[in-house]
């Protein structure tokens, strides 16, 4: 799924400048047809139960009881890849560079025609991730067993492996997912604070509630990884500039200050 969405980037911007040029370049490089295509890929990859909207009509409902183990709703969202699980880490990491897409890019989207889809595959992932994190201090990262599911290839709709769901918290840190999953929110947020057509302000705000709650536990938690730090300041500033009236001097100062740093998030 990161790969496709590196991809989808690459496209956007691409789409955008041939949707003005002459017919037979669209013929011979018709990008905005493969934008289309790569953001029906989404579609296909949706768990829970589909919407009326749903193109990829062999797609059906399933993973229903996802979180009945823990007594919390974990349906919906994306499977990973060709598998059946859902990744929390993969997942966010999609809806953080889709929704930076449609920020930096949404003019040459809508002008492929495909700013509503894209718009709709952001909140599909939010959506999910907002149900994941159930509390204030616990954020849900997974749901199925990963072992099981890759010895058996079938379809969403037809699965019989284990759907337990994995979390993180305080006293049981993942501090590289919580934090990618606050960049995602932080991202979406943006996303949907704009005025442009799809802006939702209310839902920006519930979004932007969601992605500052993991950035206080993530300060609890024994970093596991040598990047916690790197990555925590990076989605710190994420949040920040989700919630600031300056947002245009925060993007600025985001980009220079991530120039000459490598990232691993990717929230900038």
């Amino acid at each position: 799924m990161a790969s496709t969405m590196a991809l989808l980037v690459a496209l956007v911007a691409m789409a955008g400048v041939l949707v003005s040029m002459p017919a037979c370049a669209m013929v011979r490089h018709d990008y905005a047809a493969a934008l289309s295509k790569s953001l029906l890929y989404f579609e296909a990859q949706r768990s829970g139960r589909l919407p009326p909207t749903q193109r990829v009509h062999w797609r059906g409902n399933s993973a229903l009881n996802d979180g009945a183990d823990h007594g919390v709703d974990l349906t919906g969202g994306y499977y990973d890849a060709g598998d059946n699980v859902k990744f929390g880490f993969p997942m966010a990491y999609t809806v953080t560079m889709l929704s930076w897409g449609v920020v930096e890019h949404g003019a040459r989207m809508a002008a492929a025609g495909e700013l509503r889809h894209a718009l709709e595959a952001v909140r599909w992932g939010a959506d999910y991730l907002v149900k994941a994190h159930a509390a204030a201090e616990t954020l849900y990262v997974q749901v199925g067993d990963g072992n099981s599911d890759h010895m058996c290839w079938e379809r969403p709709e037809d699965m019989d492996t284990p759907r337990n769901a994995y979390m993180v918290d305080a006293s049981h840190p993942g501090s590289d997912v919580a934090a990618e999953t606050a960049a995602a929110l932080a991202a979406a947020a943006v996303m949907f604070s704009a005025r442009a057509p799809g802006g939702d302000r209310q839902y920006a705000l519930r979004l932007l509630t969601h992605a500052k709650q993991p950035i206080r536990f993530l300060g609890k938690a024994v970093p596991n990884w040598t990047m916690h730090a790197m990555h925590e300041g990076v989605i710190t500033a994420t949040v920040r500039m989700a919630d600031s009236k300056k947002r245009g001097d925060m993007v600025q100062k985001i980009n220079e200050d991530s120039r000459g740093r490598r990232y691993y998030s990717g929230a900038v």
